[in-house]
């Protein structure tokens, strides 16, 4: 018999039979809930703004009054108010789309090219079972965009600004190895070199000269230069002239893992580098 704390007892019940209630005693009908509210103004405001958008070309105010089903006092209060706040512009007499539509419109594809990327990576991390990494080198600065792990594979710890220690991680040195030699020279007079770990590369040139010998779309391996017990592998994407980068990282007694698991996904990264590449304006 199990002990008592672990022991667990399931009781089933025969639930008793209702008895039937005479006519006078009949609950009352429930009262339906309250409709929910809706602001009108903001419906109408909205349907405008979606027929606008369907005419590429602007449509005058007595076209979007019938298209709608609204009155035309109603249309004219409405358009001007969207004119004003920047939703729509006025041009000889037609409205069209204003800036402030466009960067609602703008900011919703960018999310969703981000959720393409979020989606890819925890993808990948599932598959391989090790955190994934994507950054870019952006206006002479080193951005992480995205990292996918789990609390069982968990990302490096970030104890050390990623972006004033490119040199030290995989990350930092796949992104660097793409760019041409002025500018990895202009991001190691901002970003000099400097020890984290024993293994830590030692100075600018020695940096330098490794970056030089980086093959072509070969995987950069780093093993504890920038935190003692992780290793990482970056492999380098080709995102028209934006330097990119995925990166998955290991425990260093798992060092054996990191290049199959990096030349896996490389082979893999083929399949969604379209949405990648569109994604890096996110």
């Amino acid at each position: 018999m199990a002990p008592a704390d672990t022991a667990r007892v399931h009781l089933h019940t025969v639930p008793a039979q209702p008895r039937s209630a005479s006519p006078s005693e009949q609950p009352p009908p429930a009262t339906p809930p309250p409709p929910a509210t809706l602001i009108g103004s903001v419906q109408r405001a909205m349907r405008l703004l979606e027929t606008v958008a369907a005419h590429e070309y602007g449509a005058p105010a007595k076209q979007l009054a019938r298209e709608t089903g609204l009155a035309l006092p109603t249309t004219y209060h409405l358009l001007r108010t969207l004119v004003h706040e920047g939703y729509l512009r006025r041009d000889k007499g037609l409205f069209f789309l204003g800036e402030a539509a466009e960067r609602l419109s703008s900011s919703g594809a960018r999310q969703k090219r981000r959720s393409t990327v979020v989606d890819a990576l925890a993808h990948w991390r599932d598959m391989l079972g090790v955190p994934v990494y994507y950054a870019v080198y952006r206006e002479g600065e080193i951005e992480v965009m995205c990292v996918s792990d789990t609390p069982g594979t968990p990302a490096v710890e970030e104890w050390a600004d990623f972006r004033e220690t490119g040199h030290a991680h995989a990350i930092g040195q796949c992104l660097l190895s793409q760019l041409d030699e002025e500018a990895r020279r202009d991001h190691l007079d901002r970003y000099p070199v400097q020890a984290l770990t024993p293994y830590t590369v030692r100075d600018n040139h020695s940096l330098l000269r490794r970056l030089e010998r980086v093959r072509r779309m070969e995987p950069v391996i780093e093993r504890q230069e920038y935190a003692l017990g992780a290793v990482c592998a970056a492999i380098p994407l080709t995102l028209g002239t934006t330097a990119a980068t995925l990166a998955i990282s290991l425990p260093a007694h798992q060092e054996d893992r990191l290049l199959p698991a990096a030349r896996q996904l490389q082979g893999e990264v083929g399949r969604l580098l379209g949405s990648l590449a569109l994604s890096i304006s996110m």
